[in-house]
């Protein structure tokens, strides 16, 4: 029997790490698609840099409308070259949307389609926090979605839309092996997050966080990178009075197991600290037109996963034009007050088990799925 063939896409470094685990788990199959370095480390020959589709943003999506439009006719053209079994998509909404939508108009997907091609995707869209009309636009979009929870499950299934709960995909190996902090040096982890935009707004804002700190010298700064920003972080880190330490992201779990606080970017960063333990503060700038349509369409009052899944809020957040290195610095004293963090902890250790399913990893899950609908 031929192997199965999968044309895989992510399109961010968390998507990356969980594309890995799922080709890990699909020694039989064949892929091709577009990845990172994890996925590539997994034999995957990314036909384009998964780079240029790491945007986020109103504006930042328009400024780069013309690369993604020659991307998303480049990967309609490689799905119908490499006749897959599957498309399995990662994350990355817009772009899975739009290039599976036009493969649905394209003559020789639809031969492909009659024949068993499937799509499915990974990471449900927050439709209950913003834009519920979406949903409707998924099930007419894919075949299968998996998300990570069993509330969001019925947005979904109510249209139709075959759609399971797999967990969180990243508490494959880190729920269940949370290790004892190492005594010493108190860290202070500042992740602006893996994409230059949200990297450029943030690390002024963490820089004049740490100058706020009155006893900043009884503290050790790291700052975690992934490679499409490290040369960018270092430069800027280089001119600061207390330089934070690099740390290439491949080593940041390491760094946030020994990491004291965290000050982190709003997104998944927050659930693998949720995940580890680790008490932090969780911030995110946008620019001033993508900050006011938020402000009209979430509906939520939480950007946290563990804030929401806990209904109440552990990690403070600060998000838009509240996200300032005062306000940073006033939630940080609360945090290191006697007996603080240790509630903190307390309250992230009753929330594991619901990143995790009972049937297993997420990424096998997914794994067994996919086989079985190819």
């Amino acid at each position: 029997m031929p192997n199965k063939k999968i044309f895989i896409i992510a399109g961010e470094v968390s998507g990356d790490a969980l594309g890995a685990r799922i080709m890990r788990q699909m020694r039989n199959a064949e892929f091709a698609g577009i990845g990172g370095a994890e996925m590539t480390a997994c034999g995957l020959k990314s036909i384009f840099p998964m780079s240029d589709l790491s945007v986020m943003g109103v504006i930042e999506v328009l400024a780069h409308a013309r690369t993604l439009s020659r991307r998303i006719n480049q990967t309609v053209d490689a799905i119908i070259k490499y006749a897959p079994d599957t498309v399995l998509t990662i994350d990355s909404p817009g772009f899975a949307r739009s290039v599976i939508k036009k493969l649905r108009k394209s003559a020789h997907a639809r031969e492909m389609i009659a024949r068993g091609l499937r799509f499915h995707h990974v990471v449900a869209p927050q439709v209950w926090a913003w834009r519920p009309g979406r949903a409707k636009k998924y099930a007419r979009t894919f075949d299968k979605l998996y998300a990570f929870f069993d509330f969001e499950v019925p947005y979904f299934t109510k249209y139709g839309l075959d759609t399971i709960a797999v967990g969180h995909p990243i508490a494959e190996g880190l729920i269940g092996v949370d290790k004892p902090r190492v005594a010493g040096d108190k860290i202070i982890t500042l992740v602006p997050g893996s994409r230059m935009g949200e990297v450029k707004r943030l690390l002024p804002v963490f820089h004049e966080f740490i100058e706020k700190i009155p006893n900043a010298g009884e503290y050790k700064f790291a700052i975690p990178v992934v490679e499409t920003t490290a040369e960018y972080v270092k430069s800027v880190v280089a001119k600061w009075n207390v330089r934070p330490e690099i740390i290439p992201a491949a080593a940041r779990y390491d760094l946030y197991r020994r990491t004291y606080v965290a000050v982190v970017a709003s997104g998944t960063v927050s659930a693998e600290m949720a995940m580890l333990h680790v008490p932090a503060i969780v911030v995110y700038k946008m620019n001033r037109v993508t900050t006011w349509i938020g402000h009209l369409l979430i509906r939520v009052r939480w950007a946290s996963l563990v804030n929401i899944l806990l209904n109440r809020t552990v990690y403070p957040e600060f998000l838009g034009e509240k996200a300032t290195a005062k306000n940073i610095a006033h939630a940080f004293d609360k945090m290191i007050a006697p007996g603080a963090r240790e509630k903190i902890i307390t309250e992230l250790r009753a929330a594991d088990n619901m990143w995790v399913r009972p049937e297993g990893a997420a990424s096998k899950i997914i794994a067994e799925s996919v086989s079985r609908k190819c």
